[in-house]
């Protein structure tokens, strides 16, 4: 069977560093950090007390306040990231066949706002379990793309993707081999998270994966840094439109990026904890770029999990030099969650954009806050310390790795 190749032709992003496409990008080739004191709730009595919440942002100015508060956050993020991707390629939903367009999506947790703040007003209570009615769809994870599909009427698959912090790569790579294999000529795809909530927060606390730098929070999150002492959390989403080559050619679509592979793996290690030397991440380049049938020094730049955190930076670029070998120095290699925290679910998603955006401008975001050599880090690697590189880029990759040892690698390629 002759697989059909698969394009990007529509992008959109909500991010703690720009709420469109266009702030997105000015924030990441900037430099700009999206991380500051929390606003949503008192963070007082945390140990960490900021995160990457987004910035001027109003739902209302996307969706009617009726509709809007029969959604999660992390759901409204997903309708207005999608909108603005729908929008960008230029889709005429009056001809376009509505069963064949459908929406892959993914979130690690879903709505866990609304889960916290619907268990706290029981727990207040008398014990008469009084409960909104929209409490269950509200944060239960598929409500997204079910959301998207409803508002565009697109009749295709229609599902949610979980796993972890991969989530959103996962919908990208079920995405890309729905198309391939025939089955949509168009499917939404991307992730969304709103986990910047007392319940996120403490959790993650608990486990010390978060950074507790609150006397600095704009420098908190540095990657590949020998300070670095965990993540920083974000929110947000990216949307992406798949669509079949032949499919976008015929109506004239603008194409970004063609999606050439993905792989997927599992570190079957720890919960939480990487494999120290980085054997699942080295599974899942390799199957990325046998899946895209590439050569690994095809590969010029890559956006790496890259999470802030003192074991996972160290597996994850031990991997790219067991994969890429002597070819890896001539890689860029980024993390913009130096900027953008986190997003958990919607990192994948979030990550893509940026690379496929890389790719269009032949610049690499920079990754930020870097000041302190880590001795276990290979010195050659090109790690686009601090200030953003101008260079020819034809293939990218991003990584995105899960609690659990959930690992996915996408490549795209320029056209």
């Amino acid at each position: 069977m002759q697989l059909k190749r698969v394009v990007v032709t529509g992008l959109g992003a909500l991010t703690p560093i720009g709420n469109n496409i266009e702030e997105y990008w000015n924030g990441l080739v900037n430099g700009v950090s999206g991380a500051k004191p929390i606003t949503y709730y008192d963070a007082t009595k945390f140990k960490t007390r900021f995160a990457c919440e987004l910035k001027n942002f109003n739902v209302t100015d996307f969706i009617n306040r009726k509709e809007a508060r029969k959604m999660d956050k992390f759901a409204q993020y997903a309708v207005v990231a999608s909108d603005e991707a729908i929008a960008d390629a230029k889709l005429n939903l009056e001809l376009v066949d509505k069963l064949r367009v459908g929406v892959i999506w993914g979130a690690g947790i879903g709505g866990l706002q609304t889960f916290q703040d619907e268990v706290i007003n029981f727990a207040k209570g008398d014990g008469t379990p009084r409960f909104n009615p929209f409490f269950i769809p509200k944060m239960i994870s598929d409500i997204a793309p079910g959301l998207i599909s409803i508002r565009n009427g697109f009749m295709g698959p229609n599902y949610s993707t979980v796993s972890a912090c991969a989530s959103s790569s996962n919908a990208m790579i079920d995405a890309l081999n729905y198309i391939r294999l025939g089955h949509c000529d168009v499917i939404i795809t991307g992730g969304s998270e709103a986990g910047v909530t007392e319940a996120a927060m403490g959790g993650f606390n608990a486990m010390h994966a978060l950074s507790t730098n609150n006397e600095s929070p704009e420098t908190a999150s540095r990657p590949f840094d020998a300070t670095r002492d965990g993540f920083v959390l974000g929110e947000g989403a990216g949307a992406l439109v798949f669509e079949e080559y032949e499919h976008a050619k015929k109506r004239g679509a603008k194409i970004y990026a063609e999606v050439i592979g993905g792989g997927l793996s599992s570190d079957a290690h720890h919960m939480t904890a990487p494999h120290p030397e980085g054997l699942g991440v080295v599974a899942v380049m390799k199957n990325c770029l046998k899946n895209a049938g590439i050569k690994p020094e095809e590969v010029d730049h890559i956006n790496t999990h890259g999470t802030s955190t003192p074991l996972g930076d160290v597996a994850e670029l031990k991997a790219i030099s067991e994969v890429f070998g002597e070819h890896a120095k001539n890689i860029n290699i980024n993390s913009t969650k130096s900027m953008t925290g986190h997003l958990l679910g919607a990192a994948g998603g979030v990550e893509a954009v940026a690379s496929i955006l890389s790719m269009e401008n032949n610049t690499v975001p920079p990754t930020i806050n870097h000041s302190v050599i880590d001795e276990n880090i290979n010195p050659e690697l090109n790690l686009t310390l601090n200030k953003p590189q101008k260079r020819e880029i034809n293939v990218a990759m991003s990584n995105t790795f899960g609690f659990g040892g959930h690992n996915a690698c996408i490549a795209f390629r320029k056209m």
